[in-house]
């Protein structure tokens, strides 16, 4: 029996989510790409000795809420770690992300005990594949768009395997910056394991143990007390991906969710079958976006971990572009279509609580890719990005513009860094007037951002989506903008190209990216 009253298990769990967030500081201040230290695509978390995610840092939702699973998958294949051992995987069919999402599981032991694991999970800038940023606009197989990594240990016994290490270096563009990265995940892993082992030398192991599975107890409890507070009933709604990036058809995702006395039950049958571009997801993606919006539509408070999702069932058809099966592309199922399953969740949600529901948000990443080889030094160089757009209007107020918003939690990479990093310039940075939708509580606007080439020939890479699909309003609120993109060439003509390209781009040439608006929310005039 655990000697903890509630008292005590609010101080554990506080200390525990401060330790995430301490190994998201030290990810962010050790690290070598933009990518993580400026704009913090990064997320840790801390998980039972069982495998249960019992604390996270509030980072980046589609990587948290794919963990959530993937850590369970992971050790699935290897097996309990042993005290100094380092996992390193980012498989999506069993990691649950894309290739560029690499995680790092370890084990904490104290007194000779397993007493849980902390994961770090991180986009790395590129890890090889068929285009600069490894996020091709249009892949048809995996095989396209990296290195693949089973979960392998990159270290045993606390010793690094340099085969492997060299092995994972040998197949990317920029090694120096991804073994940089790795460390630094490696750094958050280490900070974790000395806050738990203090804890565990405070409170005792045993008491540590059962205190974690208390919280998962307490927050399963609360969970379910904000279900009873729902109406039971069935509800279904739809959305679509305006496409694949090779067929000009919508992708669509078919939801039909039911509320029982004991279940919350998410059913996607009806979804689109596999498609042969990227936008294909694996299951634990998603988890992820079913997990986000759960927190949303019941308290923002309850604590981030599995409890939330012990009475949530989902069912996903396998062969659907939902739950793929290998070698399917899936660069793009992380970024747009988690998106757009937020807002196919949401659209639900705003059905069984109406006033709790914002309008969509710009419903995409806007990823875009640059590489080539930088005239500054003669060395390849990666720059990913993803950029945001409007909030939806809220039932408390306008959404705010030019944010990421739903499963994107990124910053961006500073003009200033960009610039001295990449031989690139940002010639235009402005809110994109108009785009947000109309309605008494209106949508946010978009964003445009306009990226040059200094001095060389690079492929530009883009995944973005909302460009056929307006961001939709609700309660009589208007529909935000869609989004559009751009080249310019040296005589300044614009061109218009798809959501979802790879192209070169050569010197004084620039890529413009107008990023979609949100809708908005009620009918303007009313009360």
């Amino acid at each position: 029996m655990s000697s903890f009253d509630p008292i005590h298990l609010e101080v554990l769990r506080n200390a525990l989510e401060a330790t995430a967030q301490e190994m998201g500081a030290v990810l962010k201040h050790t690290s070598f790409s933009p990518n993580i230290k400026e704009r913090m695509d990064a997320s840790c978390a801390i998980f039972t000795a069982d495998a249960e995610l019992v604390a996270q840092a509030e980072h980046v939702p589609v990587h948290l809420g794919s963990m959530l699973r993937a850590i369970g998958e992971t050790l699935d294949v290897t097996g309990p770690l042993d005290e100094g051992d380092v996992v390193i995987v980012n498989d999506p069919f069993v990691a649950g992300a894309h290739l560029p999402d690499i995680t790092l599981v370890s084990p904490v032991f104290s007194a000779g005990e397993r007493i849980a694991y902390v994961a770090s999970r991180a986009h790395h800038s590129d890890v090889g594949g068929m285009e600069p940023g490894s996020m091709p606009g249009r892949s048809t197989e995996i095989y396209q768009e990296g290195i693949i990594i089973p979960p392998i240990r990159l270290y045993r016994d606390g010793v690094e395997q340099h085969d492997v290490m060299t092995m994972i270096l040998g197949n990317v563009r920029t090694p120096a910056e991804r073994r940089g990265d790795l460390n630094a995940q490696l750094a958050a892993l280490r900070v974790a394991e000395r806050r738990l082992q203090e804890l565990a030398g405070r409170i005792g192991v045993a008491d540590l143990k059962a205190g974690l599975n208390e919280i998962l107890d307490y927050t399963e409890r609360r969970m379910r007390g904000q279900l009873a507070d729902l109406p039971r009933g069935v509800w279904t709604c739809e959305d679509f991906l305006d496409s694949d990036g090779f067929a000009d058809e919508p992708v669509r995702i078919n939801l039909r969710i039911e509320l029982t006395d004991d279940r919350f039950i998410f059913d996607f049958a009806g979804t689109s079958t596999q498609r042969r571009g990227n936008v294909n997801a694996v299951a634990p993606m998603v988890w992820s976006a079913i997990f986000y919006c759960l927190k949303l539509l019941t308290d923002a408070t309850l604590p981030p971990n599995s409890g939330v999702l012990r009475p949530v069932e989902v069912r996903i058809p396998e062969g659907s572009f939902l739950n793929c099966t290998r070698p399917a592309a899936v660069c793009a199922g992380n970024t747009e279509t988690t998106q757009r399953l937020a807002d196919t969740i949401l659209r639900g949600f705003a059905q069984i609580a109406p006033d709790r529901i914002a309008a969509a948000s710009n419903g995409t990443m806007n990823l875009i890719g640059i590489g080539g080889i930088d005239p500054r030094n003669g060395q390849p160089y990666t720059y990913i990005e993803t950029s945001g757009g409007g909030q939806g209007g809220r039932p408390m107020g306008p959404g705010m513009s030019g944010v990421h918003a739903n499963m994107s939690n990124t910053l961006n990479t500073p003009v200033e860094a960009l610039e001295i990093s990449y031989p690139l310039r940002i010639t235009r940075y402005e809110l994109r007037d108009g785009s947000g939708g109309g309605g008494r509580n209106p949508g946010g606007e978009g964003i445009v951002r306009a990226v040059q080439i200094v001095g060389h020939e690079a492929r530009v890479s883009l995944q973005t989506d909302r460009r056929i699909f307006a961001p939709y309003g609700l309660h009589g609120g208007a529909n935000g903008q869609s989004g559009q993109n751009w080249t310019v060439d040296a005589s300044g003509r614009h061109h218009s190209q798809p959501g979802k390209c790879s192209i070169s781009l050569r010197d004084g040439e620039s890529v413009i990216m107008e990023t979609p608006g949100g809708g908005g929310w009620g009918t303007t005039g009313t009360a």
